[in-house]
């Protein structure tokens, strides 16, 4: 997803030489998507086409809820994978970003038994899912396709107890099913690489030299049952920091689990809207505003003063799926008479509002 670029296009001689440190440490897991424009056939350039196919494995992902129609759209996707990255049969292959309404696609599609066609074919090693939303709609997931042999969750010490994301929560319910786990976002899309000064300052109080990047990778690293940690590196510097504490990683000290402990009672010190996400309010609003995805955009920028990334947020869970903006709010109150959480909803979407920029 975070391969470097020039200009538009992505930077094959600089993802190279990543790649080429990347194998000499002695690390072996790629993983791409259709969804990822440019990168499976980045892959193809970078490593396949210049590497012993034994030597690494490859995981892509299939995401039919992405312009699929048909069962044949969906399909069809495996085909480009399989010729865009010139891989020849998939290590890992993942079901993209199941949860919400999109899980509904896959059921629909029956993309369960196409996967695990391809299983039999020999075309796929090992099945998983990749996975957005709460521990109660993934448990009857695993329950219902024991073909899943691994899930990826997104995993870091900020999200940890976050009552919407819930890894911890995701995390457990994968151990109890005995799923290996693949780690995504371990840094948060990069903001736990510079992360609010408090808990900067924790860090660098530690251990001087360490990055806060490497703070929240080892965290996730540390687990239990996790099969990889993924990490997106847009540069060699970012690649050659990554590599400086994980080649050799046995593991956290005591004394570090205290210390990402303090980190992230820091973080949950930090002023935000208390909303879990639970939408209660958006089934009883009648201009249909996004209510919990304003909130969630707003918190990012309270805790990470990260314009763009709460913009992003907020195009993506408002805006892409044709929610109202929070300037369209009446305040008649209906969602306040919901809100488990007893919030003052039409008055901090229009704090929201203002701190956003939303016109």
């Amino acid at each position: 997803m975070r391969l470097p670029k020039k200009g538009d296009e992505i930077d094959i001689e600089q993802t190279c030489i990543m790649v080429d440190k990347f194998l000499e440490a002695g690390f072996t897991y790629f993983d791409t998507a259709w969804a990822y424009n440019g990168s499976e056939e980045a892959m193809r350039k970078a490593l396949i086409e210049r590497h012993p196919r034994e030597s690494y494995t490859v995981a892509t992902k299939l995401a039919a809820w992405i312009k699929c129609e048909t069962r044949e759209d969906a399909m069809k996707q495996f085909e480009t994978s399989l010729e865009r990255s010139g891989a020849g049969y998939f290590d890992y292959y993942l079901l993209h970003n199941l949860g919400e309404h999109r899980t509904k696609f896959y059921d629909d599609f029956d993309m369960w038994s196409f996967v695990k066609e391809k299983k039999a074919e020999g075309l796929i090693r090992h099945i998983g899912i990749s996975f957005h939303d709460k521990a109660e709609v993934l448990e009857p997931i695993l329950q219902a396709h024991p073909e899943i042999e691994f899930v990826q969750l997104q995993i870091n010490y900020a999200d940890w107890e976050s009552p919407r994301i819930q890894s911890r929560l995701c995390y457990e319910l994968c151990r109890k099913y005995d799923k290996p786990v693949v780690i995504m976002e371990p840094v948060k899309g990069g903001l736990l690489a510079n992360p609010p000064k408090q808990v900067a300052d924790i860090f660098k109080e530690a251990d001087p030299e360490a990055s806060c990047a490497s703070w929240a990778v080892r965290f996730a690293a540390d687990l239990p049952g996790v099969l990889a940690v993924l990490s997106g590196m847009s540069n060699v510097e970012q690649m050659e920091d990554n590599l400086s504490f994980m080649k050799d990683f046995e593991g956290l000290t005591p004394e570090q689990r205290v210390t990402l402990d303090k980190a992230r009672a820091a973080m949950e010190a930090i002023p935000i809207v208390p909303c879990t996400t639970c939408n209660y309010c958006a089934k009883v609003c009648p201009m249909n505003v996004g209510i919990s995805g304003t909130f969630n955009a707003f918190n990012t920028l309270t805790v990470y003063n990260n314009m763009d990334k709460a913009k992003g947020d907020l195009d993506f869970q408002v805006n892409s799926r044709g929610k109202a903006k929070a300037i369209e709010c009446i305040k008649c109150g209906a969602c306040m008479e919901v809100c488990p959480q007893h919030l003052e909803i039409p008055d901090l979407l229009e704090k929201a509002a203002a701190a956003l920029k939303i016109e």
